[in-house]
């Protein structure tokens, strides 16, 4: 190798990931799943041309703290009101039937409770990168369909925003008293540091040099950063202390224009995220796991159109929009695979657990975007009746 290892790391990656995304589009594949084909292809138990654990594990964390950054900017007070209002029993009444079944299928194959307990958390959400990017535009602005698919899933965001406080805050250490009384007092106190910071010191220096471009993405960057530094500091994660800065900055006026412009950044990290996520897919464990992920993956594709049909008849919608609501949402999250790398890293579950919510990810956003494209409209179906940008 004769360049830089770094350097010639993300060759790799992009070239890898640019090749296969160029097959997946002629054939209307999801990406997210060439991105974590791209590392199982190049990492450790693939051909190994990336065997570094250590820069991976750096890679996946650098993603996590940007998409947990870009999140916490849109959620915007009033639009979460608004949410809680329309859909909020939609929203906890589906993820708790969804938390039921992948507990119960889980613990019926053998694994542990709290590995049970964990896969069927990573159960309860719908994936926003498939959901979205298969709605096509006119339906996302102009049509009730769009509005309550984004009030659903932000309602599962925020739950899933409180399961990774948990995950990473050590309230499942029930030894480390110490840990959970300090993270009850920092979270308080780093969110009122941030909230003050960003109306008194931030939103000030931008207003002053907010002519300048590269200077809001300075700065953003450099908050997101150092609240999360700041944050795994006082006891909690890197993790939470990005979503908070994004937070504490939505309100303002600013918060559009920085998520707008942060979105290549997002993309870059989106594919490292996912790319260490198929890194770290132990392909020789996937013959122990590929049976509970096939029940699991099916339970989930047939039941989640079911429960939100269900649900979303109780109030008073239509029939046809329970059921597209329901295929449309009807595969696990990314947050899944996130919640799958931040307990496997706390020691909370073990590899083959992690596999089997990584394998089930996998197949669910196959077989979730099968059935949307050749049913309902999107901007990449096959037939030229469905195709809708």
């Amino acid at each position: 190798m004769g360049s830089d290892p770094f350097v010639f790391s993300f060759f790799l990656i992009f070239a890898c990931a640019g090749t296969l995304a160029t097959l997946a589009l002629y054939t209307k594949q999801p990406l997210i799943v060439v991105y974590m084909l791209t590392g199982m292809i190049l990492g450790p138990y693939g051909f190994a041309f990336i065997d570094n654990a250590q820069l991976i594990s750096s890679i996946a964390k650098f993603g996590i703290i940007f998409l947990l950054f870009l999140l916490g900017l849109d959620m915007q007070p009033s639009k979460l009101i608004k949410t809680i209002r329309s859909a909020t029993l939609v929203g906890l009444g589906s993820s708790a039937v969804f938390f039921a079944v992948g507990f119960a299928v889980t613990f019926s194959f053998g694994y542990s409770l709290l590995e049970s307990l964990i896969v069927g958390i990573a159960m309860m959400f719908s994936s926003t990168i498939i959901g979205i990017k298969l709605l096509p535009t006119t339906v996302l602005h102009h049509r009730h369909t769009g509005e309550l698919m984004i009030s659903l899933l932000l309602i599962q965001d925020m739950i899933a925003i409180i399961v990774l406080l948990v995950l990473t805050g050590g309230f499942l250490e029930f030894s480390g008293a110490t840990k959970v009384i300090r993270v009850l007092i920092s979270l308080p106190l780093l969110i009122g540091f941030s909230w003050l910071f960003v109306k008194f010191v931030l939103l000030k220096l931008l207003e002053k040099f907010g002519a300048f471009h590269e200077y809001i993405f300075l700065v953003a960057i450099g908050w997101c950063l150092a609240l999360a530094e700041i944050s795994e500091l006082a006891g909690l994660s890197l993790e939470i202390g990005a979503f908070v800065a994004g937070v504490t900055i939505a309100t303002s006026p600013i918060a559009m224009y920085i998520a707008d412009h942060l979105k290549p950044l997002r993309d870059f990290f989106l594919v490292l995220f996912f790319f260490s996520i198929g890194a770290g897919f132990n392909m020789d464990l996937l013959g122990q796991v590929v049976v509970p992920a096939v029940v699991l993956a099916t339970v989930v594709l047939v039941v989640k159109p079911v429960v939100f049909r269900f649900l979303l008849h109780g109030m008073s919608e239509t029939n046809a929009l329970g059921w597209e609501t329901g295929f449309r949402l009807g595969q696990i999250s990314e947050f899944s695979l996130l919640i799958a790398f931040i307990a496997t890293a706390e020691q909370l579950i073990g590899e083959h657990a992690s596999h089997l919510i990584q394998a089930t990810a996998i197949l669910t956003f196959l077989g979730s975007s099968y059935l949307v494209v050749f049913r309902y409209p999107t901007p990449i179906a096959v037939s030229d009746k469905l195709r809708r940008d």
